[in-house]
């Protein structure tokens, strides 16, 4: 890893991001370089007065206004760094985490990949001794999730592999039968990766699916069902709502990041293994294949060239704009391998703010 690699902790180095909070409680990412400097309407604070301070300091800029100085946590960064998808928010990734029981030295596999916010997640929970085996339709994608994650860590992680193509092809090719510990499948159609997924799959190793409609939400535990290859799939949604808490105005926030997605989780059964049916009451929602046909047309009867994304509300970006982040995400990446200035990202909340000679901030 390169000698000025992001810490995770310990007195601030150049090639270490922070997050200045200003007097109006205004958050501004930057990358600390040699000779950089924060520039505000308010005044300029140097990057150079930050090194060598402890995490959560306070400084001044130069016209005496005080900021708060401290190291970003992973759900900070992924929630300013370049996008090309929408990402995984912090309260997914973390139930992804836990339901799928990722653990240290796990062989994981992920399709796809997004923007990479559910990739660091995973990289942070399999430690240096697991691997990640990463696949994405689109290179755009992919090149924006790898420079992400190499302006989180400064370098490329030596556990991570990320293929461009589809799951169904490229799978195979990377793992050998039996040898996955877990599978995240965070795509537009999940179902379609069930059969190599459960190939990859040890016995007692966890699929876990991220949909954000009901619709494929129904499709995809349908499938499941259906393989023979898997226990009885959950499903379950996580929202999240942020209390107001001052003095005796105690109320909830007026927002909340509440539907995101669902997850669908399940377990590979041993080859062989027929799972036994589940006793339950008969049921006025008991249905058949003619009820699955008016639900989803395709899992009875079609090829699946009914579910695209603008069927499901998905939306996407132009080349342009995808080209766009990729520089974006690039710059970023540079910036936190070599320390040094260079053009920073557009300033904003959240946003890489300052990590050249005169970034722009609040």
């Amino acid at each position: 890893m390169p000698a000025d690699a992001p810490a995770l902790s310990g007195p601030f180095r150049y090639g270490d991001r922070v997050q200045l909070t200003g007097p109006k409680g205004r958050l501004n990412t930057i990358t600390l370089v040699r000779e950089g400097e924060f520039h505000s309407h308010r005044g300029v604070v140097r990057h150079e007065s930050i090194v060598g301070l402890p995490d959560a300091s306070v400084v001044e800029n130069s016209s005496g206004e005080e900021y708060l100085v401290l190291r970003p946590l992973l759900s900070d960064f992924v929630m300013s760094m370049p996008r090309g998808a929408a990402i995984v928010y912090p309260k997914d990734a973390a139930q992804i985490l836990s339901l799928a029981d990722v653990f240290p030295g796990a062989r994981v596999v992920e399709a796809g990949v997004g923007s990479g916010a559910l990739s660091l997640h995973l990289l942070r929970a399999i430690g240096p001794e697991g691997e990640l085996f990463s696949f994405e339709r689109r290179e755009e994608f992919a090149e924006i999730a790898k420079a992400n994650a190499e302006a989180f860590a400064g370098g490329a992680p030596r556990n991570w592999t990320v293929s461009v193509g589809d799951l169904q092809e490229a799978l195979p090719e990377r793992c050998a039968e039996g040898s996955v510990d877990r599978v995240v499948l965070d795509m537009l159609a999940p179902w379609e990766c069930v059969a190599p997924a459960a190939d990859a799959l040890k016995p007692g190793g966890v699929l876990i699916c991220y949909v954000a409609t009901v619709t494929q939400l129904s499709r995809t535990v349908e499938e499941l069902r259906r393989s023979g290859r898997f226990t009885h799939p959950q499903s379950s949604e996580t929202m999240v709502r942020g209390w107001h808490v001052e003095g005796l105005a105690v109320r909830p926030d007026h927002r909340m990041v509440a539907h995101t997605g669902f997850l669908v989780t399940a377990r590979r059964l041993a080859p062989g293994t027929v799972l036994p049916d589940l006793k339950r009451r008969a049921s006025k929602s008991d249905f058949d294949d003619a009820d699955l046909a008016s639900w989803t047309p395709d899992l009875v009867d079609g090829d699946g060239s009914i579910w695209t994304p603008d069927v499901v509300g998905e939306r996407g970006k132009s080349d342009r704009v995808l080209r766009k982040k990729v520089r974006e995400a690039r710059r970023l990446a540079e910036q936190g391998r070599d320390g040094e200035p260079g053009a920073g990202a557009e300033a904003g909340p959240g946003a890489d703010a300052g990590a050249g000679p005169a970034a722009a901030g609040e």
